[in-house]
């Protein structure tokens, strides 16, 4: 108000003719019309911030195709002749049937992998693999017979098809045997049996029906097509099947990756497809997503300490209640996602705005804008991550607290109480970065109910010997794991095979409606981990990938009636088996 005021005596000053009471009234006046200016000028901010692309004559998609470059289809050319043939084999009722039933066998056997398994050898739960094993072998009798089958440690599983060309690098195609554990209270909550493999006419029904016994089915099963044609590779392809992805591949993923290294040497394959992204099949586009990243993982455990006693004389806070106001300050204080410009959720973004016809045209706007403008970047940020808390997951560190524990008895007081909290790292973060944060956040609360602190190995505050009690905080399993490397999609010869590939198979679909769709292939991040964490050094182009339509899924995996619409399960055995024909033409690998 001061400046405004020194601004009205000025126009006194200068007009000379206006009295005291006239200059109240323009000063009254002046303020009022400045106001309306300011509001008008907030209102116009506010409203019209994103001004349309086709007001300032910009495309759409301006600078947004060449950030998701599109490869051309690829199909077999010399091997054309062999996949046409295996094409109307994979339309027939009795290869359908047969492929549905081996599945639906494969899910019959529970190879269930537990967070408390010991080593195999030690731990009898194992042994259900054996079964597994015996299994393929009777399946697949032509795989067994041809390809070259090692078993390391124990139960995971590498075969290797020798190509007549060993110049060339081999392909790797990997999944998992095991599948997470039933919740023997939920067995009334199935609509058919969890471990049935039963195909109703529609879906095949039970655990590991998607997560991930298809993925290994699938592509078994299109080798064992190929042997039977009388196919015989140019380029090496190798088969790896782990056994215990689901507890973090402890025991597979390590022993596999060891394996491979001593065989064929650190960078020998020349591309890797795993488990990971899907299809997203709309009447308008069809949208691929291969994963080329995956978020960290840390699992953070949290011990409290206090000296124990009758619960006739409690303190104010006993253990119990120190880890629950520790628990508190950590959800009190969630991660702040973000969007980066070198994330591969951004370049994701990018592909929607250029080629999905259902983005809405604010969104699209917003990506157009963003890609020159860091304002307009913190604006698509808050857009998109205060609406869904599926993208903060994927912009963002994520915590959840999943495991507690503490006291032994209701009229003891708990001298310990524990809990670990599951972090899956952002791309942009680490796991040293992740650990920092985490004393940071705390340190209030550990003041708070005067704890010394032994942070990772490192004692932080007050003297052991004047605190009331201990927090001590430490890598639960000894797990931890950074952001893997992002694959390079730009300029990158083993993504153009892979896109050119998955273009093709989905637009010769074997539903016969995909011709006239357009296939996009956007490359995408997983917030979960696979066996890949093993394989760093294996390849440098590894792709999280099962080509399987994300609602082919009944219910989804982890969670019960778990169930794959059977069409599709023939679409990933097709995708396989291009895969291998193509990867023996190309010379982009």
């Amino acid at each position: 108000m001061k400046d405004s005021v020194n601004v009205h005596n000025k126009d006194y000053e200068l007009g000379g003719q206006i009295n005291e009471r006239s200059a109240s009234k323009f000063t009254f006046r002046t303020r009022g019309f400045l106001a309306l200016i300011l509001t008008c000028s907030l209102l116009s901010f506010f409203t019209f911030r994103r001004p349309t692309l086709e007001a300032l004559n910009v495309s759409p998609t301006d600078g947004l195709k060449d950030a998701c470059p599109q490869a051309a289809p690829i199909s077999p050319s010399f091997h054309k002749d062999l996949h046409g043939d295996l094409e109307e084999e994979y339309a027939t009722d009795e290869f359908r049937l047969k492929a549905y039933e081996s599945l639906g066998g494969a899910v019959r056997i529970p190879t269930e992998a537990y967070d408390d398994l010991k080593p195999p050898g030690q731990d009898p739960r194992w042994k259900i693999f054996d079964k597994f094993h015996a299994y393929l072998e009777e399946t697949f009798p032509l795989v067994h017979t041809t390809l070259r089958k090692t078993t390391v440690n124990s139960y995971a599983l590498v075969y290797h098809w020798q190509g007549t060309d060993p110049s060339l690098k081999p392909i790797l195609l990997t999944a998992h045997q095991d599948v997470v554990p039933v919740d023997p209270h939920t067995l009334d909550q199935w609509l058919q049996p969890p471990y049935s493999g039963f195909y109703d006419g529609k879906w095949i029904w039970g655990r590991g029906s998607c997560d991930d016994k298809p993925g290994l089915i699938g592509s078994i099963t299109a080798v064992e097509s190929l042997i039977a044609k009388g196919f015989k590779p140019k380029r090496s392809v190798v088969l790896a099947y782990g056994i215990d992805e689901e507890r973090g591949g402890i025991s597979g993923g390590p022993a596999i990756r060891d394996h491979l290294l001593s065989t064929y040497g650190a960078y020998a394959f020349s591309i890797l497809i795993d488990e990971g992204g899907d299809l997203d099949v709309r009447d308008d586009v069809v949208i691929a997503s291969p994963a080329v990243a995956e978020k960290g993982h840390f699992d953070l455990r949290l011990v409290v300490s206090t000296l124990g006693g009758h619960s006739s004389v409690p303190p104010v806070h006993t253990s119990i209640g120190i880890l629950a106001g520790l628990i508190v300050q950590l959800e009190d204080n969630p991660h702040t996602p973000h969007l980066n410009r070198n994330d591969t959720y951004y370049t994701n973004l990018q592909c929607q705005a250029a080629f999905d016809p259902d983005l809405s045209d604010e969104l699209r706007t917003a990506i157009q804008w963003s890609l020159t403008s860091d304002w307009a970047l913190k604006d698509l940020e808050s857009q998109l991550f205060e609406s869904d808390p599926r993208l903060r997951a994927i912009g963002s560190t994520t915590q959840a607290v999943d495991l507690i524990s503490g006291g032994v008895k209701v009229n003891a007081l708990p001298e310990e109480a524990t809990a670990v909290v599951n972090h899956r790292v952002a791309g942009w973060s680490s796991v040293s970065a992740l650990k920092t944060r985490i004393v940071e956040v705390l340190l209030p609360t550990v003041k708070k109910y005067n704890l010394s602190l032994d942070a990772f190995g490192e004692e932080i505050g007050d003297d052991f010997l004047t605190a009331a009690g201990q927090l001590t905080l430490s890598d639960a399993f000894g797990t931890a794991l950074e952001p893997a490397p992002i694959t390079a999609t730009s300029h990158n010869a083993a993504y153009e095979f892979l896109s050119g590939t998955i273009i093709a198979v989905e637009k010769s679909s074997a539903k016969g409606s995909r011709a006239d769709v357009p296939v996009v292939v956007a490359p995408g991040i997983l917030i979960g981990n696979t066996d890949t964490r093993y394989y760093w050094n294996v390849t440098e182009n590894i792709f999280r990938y099962g080509h399987v339509d994300r609602y082919a899924k009944y219910n989804g995996a982890h969670t019960v009636n778990e169930a794959l619409l059977a069409e599709a399960f023939i679409e990933l055995i097709r995708f396989f088996t291009v895969v291998i024909l193509n990867a023996d033409e190309t010379n982009l690998l």
